[in-house]
C-alpha cells in the first residue's frame, strides 16, 4: 500500500506541484492550506507522514507541530523558507523529525520523506526488552516505560535511543548516529544530535542536567550506560 502524505502549504502552485510529483512516485496525497485544516486532516485521514510549511496564514507552523505532537507520533517533515539555524533547532526541539529549506530538490525531498517513514516503521523482528535502572526499552513494541509509565517518543527519538540501546555500554559515534538515524547526507548535521539528546534526557533521565544513562563523549558520540 502506498504511503499517505499530508502536504500542508498555503502556496497553491507549490502545493499542486508537490501533489503531482508525489502522486507520480506512488504516494497518496492529501493537501491542506492552513494550520487548522492540517490539524483536522491529521485527526480524520490519519496520514503516514506530514510535510509541513511553517508560514501558514492562521497558525504558525510551530503551533501545528505542537498540536500534532499533543496526541500522535506521526512523522513530521518541515518544508520552510526560514533558513535561520534557530528556526531549525526550534522545530526539531518541539517534535519535527526533519527540516528542509526552500528551494529544494524534489528527489531529496522524497528521500527525506522515505527516511522519516523508515524511522517510524514497525520492526519485523525484535529482541528481548532491555532494563536500565528505572527504564524498560521494549524493542518489539517500540516503547519505553519509566517507573512503569509509558514515555511518549517521536519516531526519530525512538530511532536514536534504539541505536544506543542496541549498543548499550559502547560508544556510538556521531557519524554513525547521523548516518543510521537520519541518513548518509546528514553526517555534518551535528546540531541534530544535541537537540535530540537533550530531548531524550528530559524524558528519560531523573536529572537531565546530570544524566546517568545518556552520556556524551564530546566530539566523539554518545553511550547508553546501565
Amino acid at each position: 500500500m502506498a504511503a499517505h502524505v499530508l502536504v500542508v502549504d498555503d502556496e497553491p502552485a507549490l502545493a499542486r506541484a508537490l501533489e503531482i510529483n508525489l502522486k507520480a512516485h506512488g504516494w497518496t496525497v492529501t493537501t491542506a492550506a492552513d494550520g487548522r485544516s492540517a490539524l483536522d486532516a491529521v485527526a480524520t485521514v490519519h496520514p503516514d507522514i506530514v510535510l509541513l510549511d511553517l508560514g501558514l496564514p492562521d497558525l504558525d507552523g510551530m503551533e501545528v507541530i505542537e498540536g500534532i505532537r499533543g496526541w500522535t507520533n506521526v512523522p513530521i517533515v518541515v518544508l520552510s523558507a526560514r533558513q535561520l539555524g534557530e528556526d531549525k533547532v526550534d522545530a526539531l526541539d518541539i517534535g519535527a523529525d526533519d527540516y528542509i529549506t526552500k528551494p529544494f530538490a524534489m528527489q531529496e525531498l522524497m528521500a527525506r520523506l522515505r527516511a522519516a517513514l523508515r524511522r517510524s516503521a514497525v520492526p519485523v523482528a525484535a529482541d528481548a526488552p532491555l532494563t536500565i535502572g528505572e527504564l524498560v526499552i521494549d524493542f518489539a513494541r517500540k516503547r519505553i516505560t519509566r517507573h512503569g509509565d509509558d514515555v511518549r517518543l517521536t519516531p526519530t527519538e525512538w530511532a536514536f535511543i534504539d541505536l544506543l540501546a542496541r549498543n548499550v555500554g559502547k560508544l556510538v559515534t556521531r557519524e554513525q548516529i547521523l548516518r543510521e538515524v537520519w541518513g548518509p547526507s546528514y553526517v555534518s548535521e551535528t546540531h541534530y544530535l544535541r537537540v535530540y539528546a537533550a530531548q531524550l534526557r528530559r524524558k528519560l533521565e531523573a536529572d537531565p542536567a546530570h544524566p546517568r544513562h545518556i552520556i556524551t563523549s564530546h566530539g566523539l558520540g554518545y553511550t547508553l550506560e546501565t
